[in-house]
């Protein structure tokens, strides 16, 4: 009886800890993400911070479940997904037909791509205008072969360093710069002199990349983004990283 007994409170307690475990699975969220590309995701005061994490942090809320965040390298996001190591991939990642092959992804949730980075008081007022200007642009990027094959008239100067393509525009060397949506909206946010154009040179949305075998979480995500669209709080997070005036 006393073994009986015992095999059954055993049962019991790994039956317990099992559904308790299967629980916390159901109310966390594990994401990985490569925090090291402000404005979207990284490293502040030694806690993640950033538009991405702070997307996820409120469409978790919005699912009434917390997040697990996991860094892992860039290269390293989709790997941790097929390999079950983690519920979604958040780390600025474009939807592009590869990924999607391997992975799900949810609605887009912002519009990157390369965009104008110029003087407010300035010639270039549309992409148009950028033909025969000075445009600084970062070696090794896609700004500078998108330039070359659909801006050939311009005058391309070619840099090493994004804050030195920066530095050219506010110094009058450069009539603008063209790169990555992100990075140019985090600059223009430090001075009153810059903006942004509205039209954006490319196209690419962002979205969060979750495993194939977990459809119900992508459509958890996607009603919970309608739903931080909806209450405005997601427009307050794209305004906090992204149009917030200048200091």
């Amino acid at each position: 009886m006393t073994t009986r007994r015992t095999l059954l409170t055993a049962a019991l307690t790994l039956g317990l800890a099992w559904s308790m475990g299967t629980a916390h699975a159901q109310e966390t969220i594990r994401a990985v993400t490569d925090a090291t590309f402000p404005p979207m995701e990284f490293v502040k005061d030694g806690k993640r911070t950033g538009f991405d994490i702070e997307l996820v942090e409120a469409l978790a809320a919005a699912m009434g479940k917390k997040v697990e965040w996991i860094d892992i390298d860039f290269k390293g996001l989709i790997p941790a997904l097929q390999a079950g190591r983690a519920d979604i991939a958040v780390s600025a990642i474009y939807i592009t037909p590869e990924r999607s092959k391997v992975v799900d992804f949810t609605d887009p949730y912002y519009a990157g791509g390369l965009v104008v980075l110029t003087k407010k008081d300035g010639p270039v007022k549309t992409l148009k205008d950028l033909d025969g200007r000075k445009v600084s642009v970062q070696v090794g990027t896609k700004s500078v072969n998108y330039l070359k094959e659909h801006y050939p008239s311009v005058q391309r100067v070619e840099v090493e360093k994004n804050q030195e393509m920066f530095n050219l525009v506010q110094i009058g060397r450069a009539d603008a710069a063209v790169t990555g949506k992100p990075a140019a909206k985090l600059f223009a946010q430090s001075t009153t002199d810059l903006t942004v154009l509205a039209d954006q040179v490319t196209t690419e949305d962002y979205g969060i990349a979750v495993p194939k075998n977990k459809p119900e979480l992508t459509r958890g995500l996607n009603e919970a983004l309608q739903k931080i669209k909806a209450d405005g709080s997601y427009q307050a997070i794209v305004n906090k990283w992204f149009e917030a005036p200048a200091k």
